[in-house]
């Protein structure tokens, strides 16, 4: 899974490197040109407002109610058995470290 991630970094680093790579201005038109950081900002929030876009619409057409209650339901069983189970965890490690006292 952590090469997964790498691969995605990788290759976001490297369309934005080709990006930059193909906007060459000379001295004078860096002055009246935004700066790099502008570019890059607009161009993250581009791919940022895609990427969001794109996965609402897929929400949106896969989304089946029945399945949603099930996983709320799924959801607040699990987080009651952590809850349940952290705190009989958090019981044994406070009587290791206090003792019979």
């Amino acid at each position: 899974m952590g090469t997964r991630y790498l691969l995605v970094l990788f290759l976001i680093l490297l369309v934005l490197g080709f990006e930059v790579q193909g906007n060459h201005t000379t001295q004078q038109d860096e002055a009246t040109s935004p700066t790099l950081l502008s570019q890059m900002q607009e161009s993250l929030l581009g791919y940022w407002d895609t990427a969001k876009a794109a996965a609402e619409n897929l929400y949106k057409k896969t989304y089946l109610p029945s399945m949603d209650e099930k996983i709320r339901d799924m959801y607040s069983k699990s987080t009651a058995a952590v809850s349940t189970y952290a705190g009989i965890f958090t019981d044994q490690v406070l009587f290791l470290l206090k003792g019979d006292q």
